[in-house]
Protein backbone atom coordinates (compact mmCIF):
# COMPACT_ATOMS: atom_id res chain seq x y z
CA UNK A 1 0.00 0.00 0.00
CA UNK A 2 1.37 3.73 -0.64
CA UNK A 3 2.35 6.00 2.14
CA UNK A 4 -0.58 8.31 1.82
CA UNK A 5 -3.36 5.20 2.13
CA UNK A 6 -1.25 4.13 5.10
CA UNK A 7 -1.71 7.32 7.10
CA UNK A 8 -5.25 7.83 6.62
CA UNK A 9 -6.27 4.19 7.30
CA UNK A 10 -3.81 5.18 10.09
CA UNK A 11 -5.50 8.76 10.93
CA UNK A 12 -9.21 6.40 10.53
CA UNK A 13 -8.15 3.42 13.38
CA UNK A 14 -7.22 6.41 15.84
CA UNK A 15 -9.93 8.40 15.14
CA UNK A 16 -12.59 5.32 15.77
CA UNK A 17 -10.37 4.56 18.59
CA UNK A 18 -10.26 7.82 20.02
CA UNK A 19 -14.40 8.33 19.81
CA UNK A 20 -14.50 4.89 21.33
CA UNK A 21 -12.76 5.24 24.53
CA UNK A 22 -14.68 7.96 25.94
CA UNK A 23 -18.43 6.37 24.58
CA UNK A 24 -18.27 3.81 27.74
CA UNK A 25 -17.76 6.79 30.39
CA UNK A 26 -19.41 10.04 29.14
CA UNK A 27 -22.50 9.05 31.07
CA UNK A 28 -20.96 8.32 34.08
CA UNK A 29 -19.10 11.89 33.52
CA UNK A 30 -22.06 13.60 33.33
CA UNK A 31 -23.93 11.68 36.20
CA UNK A 32 -20.97 13.36 38.14
CA UNK A 33 -20.70 16.67 36.67
CA UNK A 34 -25.08 17.13 37.36
CA UNK A 35 -24.74 15.37 40.93
CA UNK A 36 -28.09 13.51 38.92
CA UNK A 37 -28.17 9.66 38.06
CA UNK A 38 -30.86 10.79 35.62
CA UNK A 39 -28.92 11.90 32.82
CA UNK A 40 -30.42 10.51 29.70
CA UNK A 41 -32.08 13.85 28.63
CA UNK A 42 -28.98 15.44 28.78
CA UNK A 43 -26.75 12.93 27.26
CA UNK A 44 -29.50 12.85 24.39
CA UNK A 45 -29.62 16.42 23.92
CA UNK A 46 -25.19 16.35 23.85
CA UNK A 47 -25.43 14.08 21.50
CA UNK A 48 -27.93 15.65 19.41
CA UNK A 49 -26.63 19.16 19.37
CA UNK A 50 -22.77 17.39 18.30
CA UNK A 51 -24.61 15.90 15.23
CA UNK A 52 -26.43 19.09 14.56
CA UNK A 53 -23.96 21.10 14.50
CA UNK A 54 -21.87 18.27 12.45
CA UNK A 55 -24.94 18.05 9.63
CA UNK A 56 -24.95 21.83 9.33
CA UNK A 57 -20.78 22.67 8.94
CA UNK A 58 -19.16 19.48 7.13
CA UNK A 59 -20.73 19.93 3.81
CA UNK A 60 -18.83 23.53 4.15
CA UNK A 61 -15.77 22.18 5.45
CA UNK A 62 -16.45 19.90 1.89
CA UNK A 63 -16.48 22.61 -0.45
CA UNK A 64 -13.31 24.37 1.19
CA UNK A 65 -11.46 21.26 1.45
CA UNK A 66 -12.42 21.28 -2.54
CA UNK A 67 -10.69 24.97 -2.37
CA UNK A 68 -7.82 24.75 0.13
CA UNK A 69 -7.05 20.77 -0.04
CA UNK A 70 -7.87 17.82 2.15
CA UNK A 71 -4.86 18.34 4.87
CA UNK A 72 -5.65 21.92 5.49
CA UNK A 73 -9.31 20.86 6.47
CA UNK A 74 -8.38 17.43 8.48
CA UNK A 75 -5.75 19.45 10.65
CA UNK A 76 -8.41 21.59 11.25
CA UNK A 77 -10.81 18.99 12.46
CA UNK A 78 -8.32 16.53 14.45
CA UNK A 79 -7.26 19.65 16.17
CA UNK A 80 -10.69 20.14 17.31
CA UNK A 81 -11.12 16.82 18.46
CA UNK A 82 -8.00 17.28 20.41
CA UNK A 83 -9.03 20.31 21.90
CA UNK A 84 -12.74 18.68 22.96
CA UNK A 85 -11.50 15.71 24.93
CA UNK A 86 -8.66 18.10 26.85
CA UNK A 87 -11.71 20.13 27.80
CA UNK A 88 -14.11 17.22 28.80
CA UNK A 89 -10.83 15.52 30.68
CA UNK A 90 -10.30 18.49 33.04
CA UNK A 91 -13.43 21.23 32.92
CA UNK A 92 -15.69 21.38 36.17
CA UNK A 93 -18.36 22.88 34.59
CA UNK A 94 -21.24 21.41 32.83
CA UNK A 95 -21.99 23.84 30.51
CA UNK A 96 -18.19 24.21 29.14
CA UNK A 97 -18.48 20.55 28.46
CA UNK A 98 -21.89 21.55 26.09
CA UNK A 99 -19.79 24.65 24.56
CA UNK A 100 -17.09 21.73 23.78
CA UNK A 101 -18.68 19.01 22.13
CA UNK A 102 -20.27 22.23 19.74
CA UNK A 103 -16.89 22.59 18.76
CA UNK A 104 -15.84 19.66 17.95
CA UNK A 105 -19.32 19.20 16.07
CA UNK A 106 -17.91 22.64 14.20
CA UNK A 107 -14.90 21.04 13.34
CA UNK A 108 -16.01 17.14 12.88
CA UNK A 109 -14.96 16.89 9.30
CA UNK A 110 -12.42 13.91 10.05
CA UNK A 111 -14.36 11.10 8.41
CA UNK A 112 -15.18 13.35 5.82
CA UNK A 113 -11.65 13.87 4.73
CA UNK A 114 -10.34 10.91 5.21
CA UNK A 115 -12.57 9.33 3.06
CA UNK A 116 -12.10 12.10 0.01
CA UNK A 117 -8.68 11.40 0.71
CA UNK A 118 -9.30 7.50 -0.16
CA UNK A 119 -11.23 8.99 -3.10
CA UNK A 120 -8.73 11.21 -4.36
CA UNK A 121 -5.47 8.44 -4.03
CA UNK A 122 -7.86 5.41 -5.26
CA UNK A 123 -9.08 4.59 -9.10
CA UNK A 124 -13.16 4.31 -9.25
CA UNK A 125 -12.52 0.15 -10.02
CA UNK A 126 -10.70 -0.04 -6.94
CA UNK A 127 -13.16 2.29 -4.32
CA UNK A 128 -15.31 -0.18 -2.53
CA UNK A 129 -12.22 -2.35 -1.70
CA UNK A 130 -10.60 0.56 -0.27
CA UNK A 131 -13.75 2.42 1.50
CA UNK A 132 -13.84 -1.43 3.00
CA UNK A 133 -10.44 -0.85 4.79
CA UNK A 134 -11.47 1.95 5.76
CA UNK A 135 -14.59 0.33 7.64
CA UNK A 136 -11.93 -2.07 8.11
CA UNK A 137 -9.78 -0.22 10.09
CA UNK A 138 -13.07 2.25 11.86
CA UNK A 139 -14.06 -1.35 12.96
CA UNK A 140 -10.72 -2.14 14.71
CA UNK A 141 -11.21 0.86 16.19
CA UNK A 142 -14.16 0.25 18.04
CA UNK A 143 -13.14 -2.89 18.90
CA UNK A 144 -10.31 -2.45 21.00
CA UNK A 145 -11.70 1.67 22.36
CA UNK A 146 -14.74 0.49 24.79
CA UNK A 147 -12.96 -2.16 26.47
CA UNK A 148 -9.65 0.28 27.04
CA UNK A 149 -12.19 3.30 27.86
CA UNK A 150 -14.24 1.13 30.23
CA UNK A 151 -10.91 0.33 31.94
CA UNK A 152 -9.28 3.70 32.60
CA UNK A 153 -12.61 4.49 33.87
CA UNK A 154 -12.64 2.15 36.51
CA UNK A 155 -9.66 4.33 37.49
CA UNK A 156 -10.15 7.51 37.00
CA UNK A 157 -13.76 9.04 35.54
CA UNK A 158 -11.14 11.33 33.66
CA UNK A 159 -8.43 9.50 32.38
CA UNK A 160 -10.51 8.27 29.19
CA UNK A 161 -10.42 11.74 27.68
CA UNK A 162 -7.13 11.95 28.25
CA UNK A 163 -6.28 8.92 26.53
CA UNK A 164 -8.50 9.81 23.86
CA UNK A 165 -6.64 13.28 23.38
CA UNK A 166 -3.40 11.82 22.82
CA UNK A 167 -4.57 9.32 20.24
CA UNK A 168 -5.83 13.03 18.67
CA UNK A 169 -2.57 14.55 18.97
CA UNK A 170 -0.83 11.41 17.28
CA UNK A 171 -3.39 12.17 14.07
CA UNK A 172 -2.42 15.56 14.21
CA UNK A 173 0.84 14.56 13.84
CA UNK A 174 0.70 11.93 11.44
CA UNK A 175 -1.44 14.52 9.52
CA UNK A 176 1.17 17.02 9.51
CA UNK A 177 4.22 15.09 8.88
CA UNK A 178 3.13 11.82 7.46
CA UNK A 179 -0.08 12.30 4.80
CA UNK A 180 0.45 14.39 1.76
CA UNK A 181 -1.72 16.50 0.46
CA UNK A 182 -3.95 14.61 -2.23
CA UNK A 183 -6.09 16.95 -3.76
CA UNK A 184 -4.67 19.58 -6.34
CA UNK A 185 -6.28 22.97 -5.59
CA UNK A 186 -6.23 26.02 -7.90
CA UNK A 187 -6.35 29.41 -6.10
CA UNK A 188 -9.96 30.86 -6.94
CA UNK A 189 -11.86 34.09 -5.82
CA UNK A 190 -13.42 33.81 -2.60
CA UNK A 191 -16.83 33.56 -2.74
CA UNK A 192 -19.49 34.17 0.45
CA UNK A 193 -21.98 31.54 -1.31
CA UNK A 194 -19.16 28.83 -0.18
CA UNK A 195 -20.57 29.44 3.48
CA UNK A 196 -24.23 28.37 2.59
CA UNK A 197 -24.33 24.86 4.89
CA UNK A 198 -27.23 24.19 2.25
CA UNK A 199 -25.37 24.80 -1.08
CA UNK A 200 -23.49 22.06 -1.36
CA UNK A 201 -27.35 20.03 -0.85
CA UNK A 202 -28.26 21.63 -3.54
CA UNK A 203 -25.42 20.79 -5.81
CA UNK A 204 -26.17 17.09 -4.86
CA UNK A 205 -28.93 17.25 -6.19
CA UNK A 206 -28.08 18.16 -9.58
CA UNK A 207 -26.61 14.63 -10.36
CA UNK A 208 -29.27 12.36 -10.90
CA UNK A 209 -27.53 9.03 -10.09
CA UNK A 210 -26.51 10.33 -6.36
CA UNK A 211 -30.43 11.30 -5.25
CA UNK A 212 -31.38 7.85 -5.15
CA UNK A 213 -27.82 7.15 -3.57
CA UNK A 214 -28.04 9.79 -0.72
CA UNK A 215 -31.74 8.42 0.38
CA UNK A 216 -30.90 4.88 0.78
CA UNK A 217 -27.35 6.32 2.33
CA UNK A 218 -29.85 8.35 4.98
CA UNK A 219 -32.14 5.29 5.29
CA UNK A 220 -29.02 2.89 5.70
CA UNK A 221 -27.41 4.99 8.39
CA UNK A 222 -31.00 5.87 9.90
CA UNK A 223 -31.47 1.58 10.74
CA UNK A 224 -27.83 2.10 11.68
CA UNK A 225 -28.92 4.32 15.07
CA UNK A 226 -31.05 1.46 16.39
CA UNK A 227 -28.08 -0.43 17.32
CA UNK A 228 -26.46 2.51 19.22
CA UNK A 229 -29.77 3.43 20.88
CA UNK A 230 -31.36 0.80 22.12
CA UNK A 231 -29.41 -2.90 21.57
CA UNK A 232 -28.18 -2.53 25.28
CA UNK A 233 -31.88 -2.10 26.55
CA UNK A 234 -33.14 -4.86 24.50
CA UNK A 235 -30.77 -7.80 25.56
CA UNK A 236 -30.94 -6.23 28.85
CA UNK A 237 -35.13 -6.37 29.04
CA UNK A 238 -35.68 -9.94 27.24
CA UNK A 239 -32.06 -12.06 27.84
CA UNK A 240 -31.16 -10.26 31.02
CA UNK A 241 -27.12 -9.75 29.90
CA UNK A 242 -25.23 -8.51 32.43
CA UNK A 243 -22.70 -6.15 31.32
CA UNK A 244 -20.03 -8.65 30.63
CA UNK A 245 -22.45 -10.16 28.20
CA UNK A 246 -23.04 -6.40 26.28
CA UNK A 247 -19.55 -6.29 26.27
CA UNK A 248 -18.67 -8.86 24.41
CA UNK A 249 -21.36 -8.63 21.96
CA UNK A 250 -19.87 -5.57 20.91
CA UNK A 251 -16.46 -6.58 21.05
CA UNK A 252 -17.68 -9.33 18.60
CA UNK A 253 -19.22 -7.13 16.47
CA UNK A 254 -16.51 -4.94 16.59
CA UNK A 255 -14.14 -7.48 15.00
CA UNK A 256 -16.48 -9.33 12.47
CA UNK A 257 -17.21 -6.10 11.25
CA UNK A 258 -13.28 -5.32 10.94
CA UNK A 259 -12.98 -8.78 9.25
CA UNK A 260 -15.93 -8.64 7.08
CA UNK A 261 -14.72 -5.12 5.68
CA UNK A 262 -11.06 -6.03 5.14
CA UNK A 263 -11.94 -9.30 3.08
CA UNK A 264 -15.38 -9.22 1.63
CA UNK A 265 -15.63 -6.90 -0.03
CA UNK A 266 -13.59 -6.88 -3.16
CA UNK A 267 -14.59 -10.47 -3.86
CA UNK A 268 -18.14 -9.75 -3.37
CA UNK A 269 -17.94 -6.18 -5.57
CA UNK A 270 -16.06 -8.34 -8.30
CA UNK A 271 -19.00 -10.95 -8.48
CA UNK A 272 -22.39 -9.36 -7.73
CA UNK A 273 -20.98 -5.25 -8.81
CA UNK A 274 -21.14 -2.52 -6.33
CA UNK A 275 -25.20 -2.37 -6.67
CA UNK A 276 -25.37 -6.29 -6.16
CA UNK A 277 -23.42 -5.79 -2.99
CA UNK A 278 -25.25 -2.95 -1.40
CA UNK A 279 -28.72 -5.13 -1.92
CA UNK A 280 -27.17 -8.04 -0.45
CA UNK A 281 -25.41 -6.26 2.64
CA UNK A 282 -29.26 -4.63 2.96
CA UNK A 283 -31.02 -7.95 2.61
CA UNK A 284 -28.81 -9.62 4.73
CA UNK A 285 -28.87 -6.75 7.84
CA UNK A 286 -33.60 -6.87 7.19
CA UNK A 287 -33.60 -10.39 7.73
CA UNK A 288 -31.29 -10.48 11.14
CA UNK A 289 -33.84 -7.61 12.15
CA UNK A 290 -36.37 -9.48 11.88
CA UNK A 291 -35.46 -12.50 13.35
CA UNK A 292 -33.93 -10.70 16.19
CA UNK A 293 -37.38 -9.18 17.02
CA UNK A 294 -39.05 -12.45 17.78
CA UNK A 295 -35.97 -14.33 19.36
CA UNK A 296 -36.53 -15.87 22.56
CA UNK A 297 -33.45 -17.56 23.90
CA UNK A 298 -30.01 -15.49 23.96
CA UNK A 299 -28.21 -17.54 21.83
CA UNK A 300 -30.19 -16.33 18.94
CA UNK A 301 -28.92 -13.08 19.42
CA UNK A 302 -25.33 -14.07 19.38
CA UNK A 303 -26.02 -16.09 16.69
CA UNK A 304 -27.34 -13.05 14.64
CA UNK A 305 -24.43 -10.84 15.06
CA UNK A 306 -22.35 -12.37 12.09
CA UNK A 307 -25.67 -11.94 9.89
CA UNK A 308 -25.45 -7.81 10.85
CA UNK A 309 -22.19 -7.39 10.51
CA UNK A 310 -22.10 -9.04 7.22
CA UNK A 311 -24.59 -6.56 6.49
CA UNK A 312 -22.30 -3.93 6.49
CA UNK A 313 -21.08 -4.80 3.13
CA UNK A 314 -23.83 -2.11 2.10
CA UNK A 315 -21.64 0.68 3.22
CA UNK A 316 -18.54 1.01 1.15
CA UNK A 317 -20.86 -0.15 -2.10
CA UNK A 318 -22.39 2.99 -1.23
CA UNK A 319 -19.64 5.11 -1.04
CA UNK A 320 -17.86 3.82 -4.21
CA UNK A 321 -21.23 4.56 -5.95
CA UNK A 322 -21.46 7.61 -4.99
CA UNK A 323 -18.13 8.74 -5.84
CA UNK A 324 -18.35 7.86 -9.07
CA UNK A 325 -21.74 10.01 -9.34
CA UNK A 326 -19.43 13.14 -9.36
CA UNK A 327 -15.93 13.75 -10.65
CA UNK A 328 -12.70 14.26 -8.67
CA UNK A 329 -12.50 18.10 -8.47
CA UNK A 330 -15.80 17.80 -6.26
CA UNK A 331 -14.96 14.47 -3.79
CA UNK A 332 -14.40 16.80 -0.44
CA UNK A 333 -18.00 18.61 -1.16
CA UNK A 334 -19.72 15.21 -2.11
CA UNK A 335 -18.09 13.68 1.00
CA UNK A 336 -18.98 16.72 3.55
CA UNK A 337 -22.71 16.17 1.88
CA UNK A 338 -23.10 12.37 2.96
CA UNK A 339 -21.38 12.99 6.65
CA UNK A 340 -23.81 15.51 6.84
CA UNK A 341 -26.59 12.40 5.92
CA UNK A 342 -24.59 10.65 8.75
CA UNK A 343 -25.00 13.67 11.01
CA UNK A 344 -29.26 13.98 10.53
CA UNK A 345 -29.16 10.11 10.99
CA UNK A 346 -27.72 10.50 14.51
CA UNK A 347 -29.90 13.28 15.63
CA UNK A 348 -33.13 11.93 14.57
CA UNK A 349 -32.28 7.95 15.21
CA UNK A 350 -31.96 8.12 18.81
CA UNK A 351 -35.15 9.91 19.09
CA UNK A 352 -36.98 7.98 16.83
CA UNK A 353 -35.86 4.79 18.04
CA UNK A 354 -35.83 5.61 21.18
CA UNK A 355 -39.25 6.93 21.26
CA UNK A 356 -40.76 3.40 19.85
CA UNK A 357 -38.83 1.55 21.69
CA UNK A 358 -40.34 3.20 25.11
CA UNK A 359 -43.23 2.82 24.22
CA UNK A 360 -43.67 -0.52 22.82
CA UNK A 361 -42.04 -2.22 25.78
CA UNK A 362 -44.66 -2.58 27.81
CA UNK A 363 -46.31 -5.04 25.07
CA UNK A 364 -43.37 -6.51 22.89
CA UNK A 365 -39.81 -5.07 22.73
CA UNK A 366 -39.27 -6.46 19.37
CA UNK A 367 -41.42 -3.70 17.38
CA UNK A 368 -38.08 -1.34 17.02
CA UNK A 369 -36.27 -4.15 14.90
CA UNK A 370 -39.41 -4.78 12.71
CA UNK A 371 -39.35 -0.24 12.08
CA UNK A 372 -35.66 -1.02 10.63
CA UNK A 373 -36.35 -3.92 8.08
CA UNK A 374 -39.55 -1.77 7.05
CA UNK A 375 -37.29 0.75 6.77
CA UNK A 376 -34.70 -1.57 4.67
CA UNK A 377 -38.20 -2.44 2.36
CA UNK A 378 -38.34 0.95 1.18
CA UNK A 379 -34.93 1.76 0.32
CA UNK A 380 -34.42 -1.46 -1.48
CA UNK A 381 -36.56 0.22 -4.79
CA UNK A 382 -34.53 2.99 -4.40
CA UNK A 383 -31.41 0.57 -5.10
CA UNK A 384 -32.58 -0.82 -7.71
CA UNK A 385 -33.43 2.38 -9.47
CA UNK A 386 -29.41 2.98 -9.54
CA UNK A 387 -27.48 1.69 -12.44
CA UNK A 388 -25.33 -0.83 -12.38
CA UNK A 389 -22.39 1.46 -13.32
CA UNK A 390 -23.25 4.86 -11.54
CA UNK A 391 -21.37 7.22 -14.02
CA UNK A 392 -24.02 9.29 -15.14
CA UNK A 393 -24.30 12.69 -14.32
CA UNK A 394 -26.53 15.79 -14.50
Amino acid sequence: MSRPLVAILACAALEASGIALIFPTLPNLLRAMASTDNVSALYGTLLALHALTQFVVTPVLGVLSDRLGRRLVLLLALAGSTIDYLVMAFTPYLWLLFVSRTIAGLTAAGVAMITATIADITPEAMRARRFGLFHACFGAGFVIGPVVGGMLGDISLRAPFLAAAALSSVNVLIALFVLPETHRTERKPFEWRTLDPFAPLRWAMTFRTLIPLLLVFLLVSLVGQTYSTVWVLFVTDRFHWTATDIGISLGIFGALVALVQAFAIAPLTGWLGERGTLLLGISCEAVALVVLAFAQASWIAFALIPLIAFGGISAPALRALQSRAVDGERQGQLQGVVASFVSLAAIFGPLVFGGIYALSRPGWTGLVWIMGAAIFAVAVPMALTVPKIAGQRG
